[in-house]
């Protein structure tokens, strides 16, 4: 079996590039015992069944994605502590940060993010975790968020139809074999139009849930009646891709509790206009992260917080792209900003709007703006879940 799959099937790693960083960092394997160690020289090494497979370094290893690594170094850089807080995870996505929060001590995550089905299963079956999938930060407010909640914990309850069940006694009449005596009372015998009042009652019911109009009720799932969905946060993290923080943060600060402490990953690829940009999506003028800093600073000071630190992330994005941490204290007092709508663009850049004539973009902004949005792939998203081969056309578009 290949190294890296094999690394992803015996649960040595969450996903196949968590594995390719395994191997990367160094990874042996060996049949017996006795056996001399062998060496992974590349992700392809098969690897025969029933094999010892060490790790020479298995710090990749500690969280379900790198990301846990990055949320890890903020944490010590700034010696923030999170235990017994409950934390918002913007972004969750495959749940780095949230497998970080939980392992450092973290009472609960509750973590949203606009895709599906990407958080681990090890993390979705947490009793601490509240996964809200197919939601748009840009747009929270603290009403949005826990009715999210609640419909993410939540099951749909069907009725059992009963179609034996009619009426009280409609045919009373017939009791004993059709022998009625003088004795017999049919005052509670159901009427005729009873009956079919019924019937078409119950036709109705039919009807409408064949047509998906059908009223749906709902409850909790079980074991999670208790489960706290307050949209009031301790702490506030998040790693968000091809939007621009100054676009969300005036709607996640606003359920950060007087006091919370805020700490953000920033992407400057996604901060800037398109021609800043270089090939592949690189931003390559570090004379630009002082632009990016002061765009963020601002925006947190008009949000009421108070900017900590603004520091290096200890690991690069996987795009290659240098990356930052902001860290922030809420005011006494939480500003709450209407949040912008949900179908607005979320790449749309952060420069201020002025009041001056539509400007049809450059050729040159153009493609450096299709260039960033085809390159740049996730690698733990794009990998999440994919055993097997490496997928040729993924690989064919992270070559180009």
């Amino acid at each position: 079996m290949r190294a890296d799959v094999l690394l992803v099937e015996t649960g040595l790693a969450s996903t196949r590039s968590q594995a390719q960083r395994l191997i990367a960092a160094g990874v042996q394997w060996r049949t017996t015992p006795l056996a001399p160690w062998i060496k992974v020289a590349k992700n392809g090494d098969e690897i025969p069944a029933g094999a010892q497979v060490e790790l020479l370094d298995d710090s990749e290893a500690k969280y379900i994605s790198r990301g846990g690594l990055k949320l890890e170094g903020a944490l010590a850089a700034t010696g923030l502590v999170v235990q017994d807080l409950r934390c918002l995870d913007v972004g969750q996505s495959t749940g780095g940060f949230t497998d970080c929060l939980l392992q450092a001590g973290a009472q609960q995550v509750i973590g949203v993010d606009v895709g599906t089905a990407q958080l681990h299963e090890r993390l979705r079956a947490d009793d601490r975790v509240v996964c809200v999938e197919g939601f748009n930060a840009r747009a929270l407010t603290a009403e949005s968020l826990q009715a999210a909640c609640e419909l993410a914990l939540c099951e749909i309850v069907v009725d059992e139809e009963d179609n034996d069940t009619q009426p009280v006694a409609p045919y009373a009449w017939m009791r004993n074999g059709g022998q009625v005596n003088e004795e017999y009372d049919d005052s509670q015998d159901a009427k005729e139009q009873e009956i079919e009042d019924f019937k078409a009652e119950r036709s109705a019911k039919q009807r409408a849930k064949a047509e998906g109009t059908a009223p749906v009720e709902r409850r909790r799932r079980p074991g999670t009646e208790n489960v706290d969905i307050r949209p009031e946060f301790d702490f506030v993290t998040g790693d968000l891709s091809f939007i621009s923080l100054t676009l969300v943060l005036p709607a996640v600060v606003s359920v950060l509790k007087p006091g919370g402490q805020l700490l953000m990953l920033v992407k400057p690829q996604f901060e800037l206009q398109p021609g800043q940009i270089g090939k592949g999506g690189i931003v390559r003028d570090k004379a630009l992260y002082v632009e990016v800093e002061q765009r963020i600073r601002s925006c947190l000071a008009e949000l009421g917080l108070e900017v900590k630190h603004w520091l290096d992330s200890s690991i690069d994005g996987g795009d290659g792209n240098h990356e930052f941490f902001v860290h922030a204290q809420q005011g006494a007092v939480v500003k709450v900003a209407a949040p912008a709508a949900a179908d607005a663009s979320e790449d749309a850049p952060a420069a201020p709007a002025k009041k001056v004539a539509a400007k049809r973009p450059s050729r040159a902004d153009m493609r450096a703006k299709r260039d960033l949005q085809e390159l740049y792939v996730d690698p733990e998203a794009a990998s999440f879940g994919q055993p097997g081969p490496a997928r040729g056309k993924q690989k064919k578009r992270n070559e180009r």
